[in-house]
């Protein structure tokens, strides 16, 4: 990246979160990609990896969604890398799906909340499977807790978004 002239600070023109949009001295263009390099990036890790509730997985999640989600280990078939998932919500028991080839091998603990970052995968007569990236055993994870704590956060990018809108506007 070029430097200013000794003495000369570079002037931004506009800024998001801090990262320029324009200059006004040589390097512009570099400026520019950087700034769009880091846009994307930053686009990319506000969707990254929705928080879905196991009550919530279903045939609607489009294929490849990227997602985290959790349950309490009630199978584990290590031959064919499968892992069931279970949470109860308004007295109804819902099941994730969970493909491990990714992680294996891991200490199965049945009876132990889990939590799975991974892609959506929509499988002929078995529904949505999570193909796991991340399987960590969180035993002792306030449920209520994070389900409350996810709730507030979907509540904050709601009204954030509406902001950005307003103020586009």
């Amino acid at each position: 990246m070029q430097r200013a002239a000794a003495g000369v600070e570079p002037r931004f023109n506009g800024a998001l979160n801090g990262r320029a949009t324009a200059c006004s001295w040589g390097g512009c263009a570099q400026s520019t990609v950087l700034y769009i390099a880091q846009q994307q990036l930053y686009e990319m890790q506000l969707n990254a990896c929705v928080y879905y509730f196991p009550w919530e997985i279903n045939s609607s999640v489009p294929e490849g969604e990227a997602l985290r989600t959790f349950g309490r280990l009630c199978y584990y078939d290590l031959a064919h890398s499968k892992v069931i998932l279970t949470a109860e919500h308004s007295s109804v028991q819902y099941q994730v799906s969970v493909d491990t080839s990714f992680v294996e091998p891991f200490q199965a603990q049945l009876g132990s909340y889990y939590m799975v970052l991974g892609e959506i995968e929509h499988r002929k007569g078995e529904g949505p499977v999570v193909k796991a990236r991340i399987l960590t055993c969180v035993q002792g994870m306030n449920v209520p807790l994070l389900v409350q704590a996810v709730q507030e956060q979907r509540k904050y990018f709601s009204e954030r978004q509406e902001r950005m809108e307003d103020s586009a506007s």
